[in-house]
């Protein structure tokens, strides 16, 4: 069976409505994270994933700093629980990967460390509080497909 999602790298120029309506539902509104540091001004020189349903509705986003770290990765309620996190991850990573970067990094909220483990990311250092919320850092050691 067929993903009901497709997942696309985007700049910000080319999704910027998509990408703010969802980061606004699940950062500022879900999570209560403050406007001031949801939209910290690093989105114009990142790459973004964007995922949409099968109907053209943006679902989840993600993205990716020219440094190599990975944030903002959100999926809206009623889509949790159907792999579109993973497939987002999933874009960036090789992204990175293809850009030859040697590593990717990003700052977890607790509960979705599970998730990023089975990509291969390691937790490092101890808990701290990122917008009220629980973080631990993360990094994946990246290598050619090739050598895996």
């Amino acid at each position: 069976m067929s993903n009901p999602f497709t997942v696309h790298l985007i700049t910000w120029h080319d999704g910027e409505p998509l990408l703010r309506a969802i980061r606004d539902k699940v950062f500022i509104q879900e999570q209560n994270v403050s406007a001031e540091l949801e939209w910290d001004g690093l989105d114009n020189s990142c790459h973004h994933a964007l995922a949409l349903s099968t109907n053209g509705e943006a679902i989840g986003c993600g993205r990716i700093t020219p440094k190599g770290h990975i944030g903002r990765v959100a999926v809206l309620p009623e889509w949790r629980r159907k792999h579109i996190g993973t497939a987002i991850l999933e874009l960036l990573v090789d992204y990175a990967r293809e850009q030859g970067y040697p590593k990717v990094e990003l700052n977890a909220q607790e509960h979705a460390i599970e998730l990023y483990k089975k990509f291969g990311f390691e937790a490092k250092g101890k808990t701290f509080m990122d917008a009220n919320i629980p973080h631990r850092k993360m990094t994946l050691i990246l290598k050619d497909r090739s050598e895996s």
